[in-house]
């Protein structure tokens, strides 16, 4: 039985059948056979078919899936084999500190974990989920899967594996500042971005966000109504309590950013990514989420239906542009209460 427990803080379980979509949908070119190039610090840099892996011993390990967004999906089981028997068979020079992993993406996705810390982890290679080939979409035919690390250490479409000397920060952790360690329990999101106290005062005296990268800004409680923040990147940024009437948050990285009692009628959040965002009791009245993406977005707090009505802390949701299917990718008991609504 699933309880409450296992959830890392800041978490939402999603339905057992859902598994959220998120990054890139689809690899690069798929090459006629499929490879694992093992290379950098290794005794015999190689390069070996699916079919190949597949003779190392398999195992068959059950793990939750913790997205970055807010997300986790309970009790997934895979086929695969260690990472550890992979390296093993390779042999490892001792000089090697760090393993990356690589991936057959158009951007050429990458991410990376102290090698130490990857074995501890039970770390492996999987191509198979409940007993069948994983999908394309879900990084088949092969992914990593990183146990106790949120899932963007766990890289679609397995291509490569690099041992390395000294660290090299991976796609998510470089572009987006994501925390290179990841670990859940101690919620290690993102990294805050610099930001001198001059150039705050500036911002917040413009009200123009646009196209920024202002990963955790904190603004709580602030005076910000009509911003402008079109394109920004505000990753894990802070407006709990702010007044953000009318702000434009169209095309936006909104993804677990905080937004709890602020004030936000006729906000603009068109194509934005909220994915993870904490809107319980904000204002949300007249706000267009038209084409957002809201996996683990949160309207009220995840356990409402056990606890007094006065104590659901709910979002004001009158008149807010939703679609049925953004409602459906959101979490089991926020598409419960959304429903309850009528939306």
């Amino acid at each position: 039985m699933e309880h409450d427990s296992e959830l890392p803080p800041g978490q939402q379980r999603v339905a057992g059948d859902k598994w959220p979509l998120v990054g890139e949908r689809e690899s690069a070119v798929v090459p006629a056979t499929w490879t694992l190039a093992i290379h950098g610090c290794v005794d015999h840099p190689c390069r070996w078919t699916l079919d190949e892996l597949q003779q190392l011993p398999q195992v068959r390990p059950t793990v939750d899936i913790h997205c970055v967004t807010r997300w986790s999906k309970l009790g997934v089981s895979f086929t695969g084999v260690l990472l550890r028997d992979v390296l093993h068979a390779v042999g490892v020079d001792p000089a090697a500190r760090y393993v990356s992993f690589e991936s057959h993406s158009t951007r050429g996705h990458t991410s990376s974990l102290a090698l130490e810390t990857a074995l501890e982890l039970g770390t492996f290679l999987a191509w198979e989920v409940d007993g069948r080939p994983l999908p394309a979409m879900h990084g088949g035919p092969l992914r990593n899967i990183v146990p106790g690390r949120y899932f963007y250490k766990s890289v679609k479409w397995l291509c490569g594996l690099e041992l390395l000397v000294d660290d090299r920060l991976g796609y998510w952790e470089a572009d987006a500042g994501y925390h290179n360690e990841a670990d859940p329990w101690r919620e290690q999101r993102y990294l805050a971005a610099d930001l001198d106290k001059r150039r705050l005062k500036q911002l917040l005296a413009t009200r123009d966000f646009s196209g920024l990268d202002l990963r955790g800004f904190q603004a709580a409680d602030r005076e910000l109504d009509d911003l402008v923040a079109r394109d920004a990147k505000l990753r894990d940024a802070n407006f709990r309590g702010c007044r953000l009437q009318r702000a434009d948050f169209r095309g936006a990285n909104l993804s677990n950013a905080h937004f709890q009692g602020a004030k936000l009628v006729d906000a603009k959040f068109q194509g934005a990514d909220v994915e993870g965002a904490n809107f319980c009791q904000a204002d949300l009245r007249g706000c267009d989420f038209s084409e957002a993406s809201l996996f683990g977005a949160s309207f009220v707090v995840e356990n409402w239906q056990a606890l007094p009505e006065d104590q659901w802390q709910a979002a004001q949701l009158t008149d807010v542009r939703l679609t049925q299917r953004q409602i459906e990718s959101l979490a089991t008991s926020q598409v419960a209460y959304l429903q309850r609504l009528g939306k």
